[in-house]
C-alpha cells in the first residue's frame, strides 16, 4: 500500500460502529517507549535518531501481531502528505513540523500507526470504533510484547518504562475517547462535565488532540497521568468517566426531543438542505453542519444517510485531503468549491 491508496480507504475506526458509536466516534490507546542505551528523541545526535529509526523500523515492519502495510520517512513527503496523514489521525503534528530522522508504519485498516522518534522513539497507537477501549488494549498490549522481544526498553523497576515527559513514565499509557456531545453544548451543560472530568486528573481536547479546540462539538478525553497506576486501572477509570459522560448526553438529546423538537429538527435539516446545496463551504462550517448532520442520523431523524458515511466527511473534507484528490495544490477559495462540490456528491445533492 501506498500513501495514495488511502484517499480510497476508510480508516477502521471511522466505521460509525462498535458500542456507542451514535455518541462515541474512536477509541484509542497509545503507548509510549523508548530504546535502552539512547538519548531521548530531542536530545539524540543526528546519528543516534538515525540509528534508532533504522532499529524501530526493522522491528516494526517484522511484526506478526500488526500487518505493517506502509512504511514511511517523514522527510521524504511534501507538507500536504505530512498534514494528509495529520488529518486521518495516523500521526501527530509535532512529527509532521520536524521531520528529519522520523517515520511512520501503518497497518492495514489504519488500526494501528507508530511514530518513530517524535517525543518518544516509539509513539504505537491503536484506534477502534466506538466505545472499544479493550479491544484496542488487547492489540496494542500484543504488539508491546512483540517488539519487547526485538527492542530492549528503557526501563527500570521503581519507574517502569521512562518517557520523554514524567507524567507518561510508568506505564507509558494514554487512553483517550473522542465523544460527539452537541446535545450538552446545546443545553449548555458541557462546561461543568469539563470541569470535572478535570478535577478527576483527565483531560479534554479537540478533534485533533493537544493544543486544538472542540470543533463540530468533539471532545477527546483522556488520561493525564501514568506514573503509579497499572494499565487496566487507567482504562478502568477512563471507561467509567466516559460511560457517565455518555449517559449525560443521551439524557440531553431525549430533553431536546421531549422540550424542543421543532427547533432541534429545524436545525438538522437545514444543516442538512444546506450542506446538500451550497456551492462554497468553508472548513470550519462544514465541521459545524456536519456534527448537526450526525446528531440527525443518530436520533433517527435523518435515514437516508448513514453514520460512517458522516464520519469520513469530517476527514476528507479537510484541506490536505481534497488536495490530494485534486492532485495538486488549492487556494482556500478553491478549497471551499471543491469541499461544497464534494458534500454533494456524497448526500446526493445537486
Amino acid at each position: 500500500m501506498n500513501l495514495n491508496d488511502l484517499l480510497n480507504t476508510q480508516g477502521e475506526w471511522l466505521r460509525g460502529t462498535g458500542p456507542d458509536s451514535d455518541i462515541v466516534m474512536s477509541s484509542r490507546i497509545r503507548l509510549a517507549r523508548n530504546l535502552d542505551g539512547f538519548p531521548f528523541s530531542h536530545w539524540a545526535s543526528k546519528k543516534e535518531q538515525e540509528e534508532v529509526l533504522k532499529k524501530s523500523k526493522e522491528a516494526v515492519v517484522s511484526l506478526k501481531k500488526a500487518k505493517i502495510t506502509m512504511s514511511l520517512d517523514i522527510e521524504k513527503l511534501d507538507q500536504i502528505d505530512r498534514q494528509f496523514l495529520v488529518e486521518r489521525h495516523l500521526m501527530s503534528r509535532e512529527l509532521a513540523t520536524d521531520t528529519e530522522n522520523k517515520g511512520l508504519c501503518v497497518s492495514d485498516k489504519e488500526i494501528v500507526s507508530i511514530m518513530i522518534n517524535e517525543e518518544d522513539h516509539l509513539r504505537m497507537q491503536v484506534m477502534k470504533s466506538g466505545f472499544d477501549l479493550d479491544t484496542a488494549w488487547e492489540i496494542i498490549d500484543e504488539i508491546d510484547d512483540e517488539l519487547s522481544e526485538l527492542i530492549d526498553y528503557a526501563y527500570l523497576e521503581d519507574f517502569g518504562y521512562l518517557t520523554a515527559c514524567p507524567t507518561n513514565t510508568g506505564t507509558g499509557l494514554r487512553a483517550s475517547v473522542m465523544l460527539h456531545l452537541p446535545s450538552l453544548v446545546m443545553t449548555k451543560q458541557i462546561q461543568k462535565v469539563l470541569q470535572a472530568i478535570t478535577k478527576l486528573s483527565f483531560t479534554a481536547r479537540g478533534f485533533y488532540g493537544e493544543g486544538t479546540d472542540a470543533s463540530g462539538n468533539f471532545f477527546q478525553i483522556s488520561n493525564q497521568v501514568s506514573l503509579g497506576h497499572k494499565e487496566e486501572d487507567i482504562i478502568d477509570n477512563l471507561k467509567r468517566i466516559i460511560r457517565q459522560i455518555v449517559d449525560h448526553e443521551k439524557a440531553a438529546r431525549e430533553a431536546l426531543l421531549s422540550q424542543n423538537r421543532p427547533l432541534l429538527e429545524d436545525r438538522i435539516w437545514r444543516a442538512y438542505g444546506t450542506l446538500k446545496n451550497a456551492h462554497i463551504v468553508t472548513s470550519s462550517e462544514t465541521i459545524d453542519l456536519l456534527s448537526l448532520v450526525r446528531l440527525g442520523v443518530d436520533l433517527g431523524l435523518i435515514q437516508d444517510i448513514g453514520r460512517g458515511l458522516i464520519n469520513e466527511l469530517f476527514i476528507i473534507t479537510q484541506p490536505a485531503h481534497l488536495q490530494k484528490l485534486e492532485k495538486k495544490k488549492l487556494e482556500p477559495n478553491q478549497r471551499d468549491i471543491k469541499r461544497a462540490a464534494l458534500i454533494r456528491q456524497r448526500l446526493g445533492g445537486r
